[in-house]
Formats: C-alpha cells, sequence, structure tokens
C-alpha cells in the first residue's frame, strides 16, 4: 500500500546557506543575519506570487513591515544550508500577516521562526492604500491553498516579566 505523497507549499521555500560574515563571537549566526535570511524569504516568496520588482516598479506600489517577532529554536553555523519557508497566514484590506520556518536544511531541525506583519503601500504618497482586487485574490488563494492549522509560534509575544 502507498501512502499519498506530502502536498507541495503553495509557495517554494527559499534556501540559503550561513555566510562567514554572519557568524558572530560565540561561533553561530549572528541575531541580525536571521531577520536578513528571512528578509530574503519574504522577496522570494513575493517574487513567487508575481508581486516582485516588475510589479513594484509598474505600480508603483510596495509592502512595509510594521511588526515582526523572531524566534531562535536551534543552533546554525557557518556553512549551514538552511530552508526557509514562507506562509502566509491572512489578508486583509491593506495588510498580509507572513509567517516563516527557518529549518537546517540537512539536518531538518528548526532554527527559527519568524512572523511579520506587512502594509501595502502606495509609494509616491509613503501612505498605506487598499490592495487591488487581483492582487488580494492572488494573495488569499495563497492564504486558502495551506488549510493547516496555524504555526504554534504565530501571534506570540515577548513573555517572562
Amino acid at each position: 500500500m502507498t501512502s499519498a505523497p506530502t502536498p507541495m507549499p503553495a509557495v517554494p521555500p527559499h534556501l540559503e546557506t550561513v555566510r562567514p560574515e554572519w557568524v558572530d563571537y560565540n561561533g553561530h549566526m549572528n541575531v541580525a543575519f536571521y531577520v536578513l535570511a528571512f528578509d530574503h524569504a519574504t522577496d522570494a516568496f513575493f517574487d513567487a506570487a508575481g508581486l516582485g520588482a516588475d510589479w513594484r516598479e509598474r505600480t508603483q506600489r510596495s509592502v512595509f513591515v510594521v511588526e515582526a517577532h523572531v524566534t531562535y529554536d536551534g543552533e546554525v553555523v557557518q556553512g549551514a544550508p538552511l530552508r526557509i519557508q514562507p506562509r502566509p497566514l491572512a489578508v486583509g484590506h491593506k495588510t498580509l500577516r507572513l509567517f516563516h520556518t527557518m529549518h537546517h536544511a540537512e539536518d531538518g531541525f528548526l532554527a527559527a521562526t519568524n512572523e511579520v506583519m506587512m502594509v501595502h503601500v502606495d509609494m509616491a504618497s509613503r501612505r498605506s492604500v487598499l490592495w487591488d482586487p487581483d492582487v488580494r485574490a492572488r494573495l488569499e488563494a495563497l492564504v486558502a491553498a495551506d488549510a493547516s492549522p496555524w504555526p504554534d509560534k504565530a501571534g506570540r509575544a515577548i513573555g517572562g516579566r
């Protein structure tokens, strides 16, 4: 009996390698470069969704991150291969909530997560604007493509008062 194949995510993973300049005095990837790697994955997500540089140039629209949260779950070192999986969680009238998981691409352990809230912006006015209906529909389709529950780490806040 064969099992059903694992469904592929609607958005392809972003692959990256921990660069020597990303390693700090503790011998592992510095916190700032996790955010950079997640930002690279965000750019790849927008490219895959048809909202990359060409779209930004043509429409004079973009997205700005207005809030972000990172968890650091497993240590990665120089040369470690990373697999970052973007997952759009929700689309609002002007917003997009995007969640990333970063895994060691060979050993499979969770290295980090990143959740960002973004707002759609008109670059001329530098103000938030509604998504165009076709863009919002495309983003909503990507959200709907993953019917699994929200990740446990989504929506978290810093604890330890």
